[in-house]
């Protein structure tokens, strides 16, 4: 069994796609104000408006992405003008992570690995 979506659930498809169309430097051609699909690969990642009003006080779950340098895109990340939750920091298994939050309140980390240390 495979993770086949992870869908953050919005009340404004439009803005938060938006974000993560800059976060992420794609464009996926789309507009649409209900549902977008952002990333295609082997999971995707969807902003989805399913009709419910959301509380954007999203307290269990986070997005990590891997990134070659943390230190370069959290300049990106200030550029957006993301809340940062913590800078670059290094951790003690050797990851170098980072977090802010994004329009909607998810907290979203990114990190980079040095050596093996995944």
């Amino acid at each position: 069994m495979r993770i086949g979506e992870v869908s953050l659930l919005t009340n404004d498809v439009i803005k938060l796609a938006d974000f993560y169309k800059r976060l992420l430097e794609i464009d996926n051609g789309s507009n649409d104000p209900v549902h977008q699909t952002l990333i295609g690969e082997e999971t995707m990642l969807t902003i989805y408006n399913d009709g419910s009003v959301k509380n954007n006080q999203n307290q269990n779950i986070c997005l990590a992405f891997t990134v070659d340098d943390v230190e370069k895109e959290y300049h990106r990340v200030l550029q957006l003008g993301a809340e940062i939750i913590e800078p670059p920091a290094t951790r003690p298994w050797g990851a170098v992570n980072m977090s802010f939050s994004d329009p909607d309140g998810n907290v979203i980390y990114l990190r980079s690995f040095s050596g093996k240390a995944q």
